[in-house]
């Protein structure tokens, strides 16, 4: 999964910013993202059926089953994208890519991709005993959790797209920062709680969640230079994936359990998460002023930030 989905993964990106000029890449964002939610309406309540069903190998096919159908529609329908192979380069690959992690700029990036995936794999692992040994729901109210919850992350992921398009995407990405800390500082300290109210706070924070994913993600495409794209993201992507290992070491080292009793000093961990928030808001700050600066300089050249293969939907 590590060799090919993180691949994958960085490839995406870099088509996004190569067909996609930036101020559209939040609405374009806004929609990919959509799979993550679909991935909760649909993916956790069938592998917990196929599981309970069959046995814990049955999601894991599924999940084989569906790569390679998607592998398969790429292959017959999908263009492949190569105007970038026609931007000379003249460094091997090893060369390049330390040309990538020396430069400065890249460097912060990756620094801020380290704390914009930190707050995430710190929560979602706990999530579920979090819900049964703390907030008192019970195996059978999950999926309808997570199920709600998705279906509202999937109707609002193209309307934050859009929003960080029309009103910038750090401004917006300083708003779902400020919204998830709140909603954290309070889900953190729930006891028992009703269904409909874990739902609500549910909703509000993973919405806050994705606010920070989109506009983030559009902004970021728009750092490394065209030259530079593939292996920019493909680092990006690798540096989020170890981050988010590390961060779930470091909660399940924080995070105590006695028995089968509630989690505790889950409430330190959401303070920590909510710290990694306001540090990547400062960075960004930086990444977003950098990049500004940049658009400004590209302008008045008459090129585009992006490069010339990026484009506006019709």
């Amino acid at each position: 999964t590590g060799t090919f989905g993180g691949v994958i993964a960085s490839v995406s990106f870099s088509i996004i910013t190569d067909l996609f000029a930036l101020n559209v890449r939040g609405r374009v964002m806004g929609f990919v993202q959509m799979a993550f939610a679909t991935s909760q309406v649909l993916g956790l309540p069938i592998g917990l059926v196929l599981a309970n069903q069959y046995d814990w190998h049955a999601p894991f096919w599924m999940i084989a089953a569906i790569g390679i159908i998607v592998g398969l529609i790429i292959a017959l329908f999908m263009k492949p994208i190569t105007e970038h192979l026609n931007v000379e380069t003249k460094l091997n690959p090893i060369k390049h890519l330390y040309s990538i992690i020396s430069n400065s700029w890249y460097l912060q990036t990756f620094l801020a991709a380290t704390l914009l995936a930190t707050g995430g794999f710190m929560l979602m692992p706990f999530g579920s005993a979090f819900s049964i040994h703390n907030l008192g729901l019970t195996m059978e109210q999950l999926p309808v959790l997570y199920g709600v919850t998705g279906v509202f992350t999937i109707v609002f992921g193209p309307i934050i797209g859009k929003l960080s398009d029309s009103l910038g995407k750090y401004q917006i990405f300083v708003f779902g920062t400020v919204l998830t800390s709140v909603i954290v500082a309070i889900y953190t300290h729930f006891g028992i709680t009703p269904l409909w109210m874990v739902i609500t706070i549910s909703v509000v924070m993973f919405v806050g969640v994705s606010t920070r994913m989109i506009s983030s993600s559009a902004l970021i495409t728009a750092v490394p230079d065209l030259k530079d794209r593939g292996a920019f993201m493909s680092v990006y992507s690798s540096v989020r994936q170890i981050a988010g290992g590390i961060a779930s070491a470091i909660a399940g080292i924080i995070v105590i359990q006695q028995n089968d009793g509630p989690l505790q000093r889950y409430d330190i961990l959401g303070y920590v998460v909510i710290a990694t928030m306001l540090i990547s808001m400062v960075l960004l700050y930086f990444i977003n002023k950098n990049i500004n600066k940049r658009e400004s300089v590209n302008i008045a050249k008459g090129s585009n930030i992006t490069g010339n293969m990026a484009v506006e939907p019709a």
